[in-house]
C-alpha cells in the first residue's frame, strides 16, 4: 500500500510541477483536449436538472447580469432577475432571465445582445491576466475552465435574438450606425 501512496504522490508532484505546466500552457492540443473535456463534464449534468443548473449558475449569472447592466444603463428598466431554471409555457427549462418593462426600438438590440460584451473581457483575462499568473496545473486548469464559462456564455440565446429582432428600426439604426463606425475607421 505505501507503494501505491508514494507512486500517487509523485504524479501529483509531476502534475503540480512548473516542467508539466508549462508543456500543459504552451500546446493548444492539450488546451482543446481540455476544454472538450469540460464541456463534456457538463453535458453530462443535463441528466439532473437541478445538477445542470448548478454547474451553469456561474455563466448564467454573467449572461443575465450583462442583460441587466446594458438595459439599465438604456432604460429599458429591468424588473426581474433570476438564474435559477424554471419550466417555460412549452416544458423546456430556462436557464435564467431579466424582465424589462420599457423594451423600445432603442434598447431592444443592445439589451438582447449586451452577453457579447462577456467577449471583450475574456480577451483581456487572456491578454492580462494568463501571463501574470504562476505557471501551474491548478492554475491553467481554472484558467480554462474560467474562460470555457465566460467564452460560452457571451453568445445571446434564441430568445435574445427575438427580443433583438423585435423593432426593425432599431435594427436598422444600429446597422446603419455600425456601418458609419466601419467607415469612420
Amino acid at each position: 500500500m505505501e507503494i501505491l501512496w508514494s507512486l500517487y504522490y509523485k504524479i501529483i508532484n509531476y502534475i503540480d510541477s512548473p516542467e508539466f505546466a508549462s508543456v500543459l500552457i504552451n500546446n493548444r492540443f492539450w488546451m482543446i483536449l481540455l476544454v472538450v473535456f469540460l464541456v463534456r463534464l457538463k453535458y453530462s449534468t443535463y441528466s439532473s436538472m437541478w445538477m445542470s443548473a448548478l454547474v451553469n449558475i456561474p455563466g448564467t449569472f454573467l449572461h443575465e447580469l450583462m442583460h441587466f447592466f446594458v438595459g439599465g444603463f438604456l432604460n429599458a428598466q429591468p424588473c426581474n432577475f433570476s438564474v435559477f431554471p424554471k419550466k417555460n409555457l412549452n416544458g423546456e427549462y430556462v436557464m435564467g432571465s431579466v424582465g424589462f418593462r420599457n423594451i423600445t426600438f432603442y434598447n431592444a438590440l443592445p439589451a438582447a445582445m449586451a452577453p457579447l460584451l462577456l467577449l471583450p473581457i475574456a480577451f483581456l483575462l487572456n491578454r492580462y491576466w494568463l501571463p501574470e499568473i504562476t505557471p501551474s496545473t491548478l492554475n491553467y486548469v481554472f484558467y480554462i475552465l474560467l474562460q470555457t464559462i465566460i467564452i460560452e456564455n457571451a453568445i445571446p440565446s434564441g430568445q435574445d435574438f427575438k427580443v433583438a429582432g423585435r423593432f426593425f428600426s432599431g435594427v436598422v439604426i444600429y446597422i446603419c450606425l455600425l456601418c458609419f463606425v466601419i467607415l469612420a475607421i
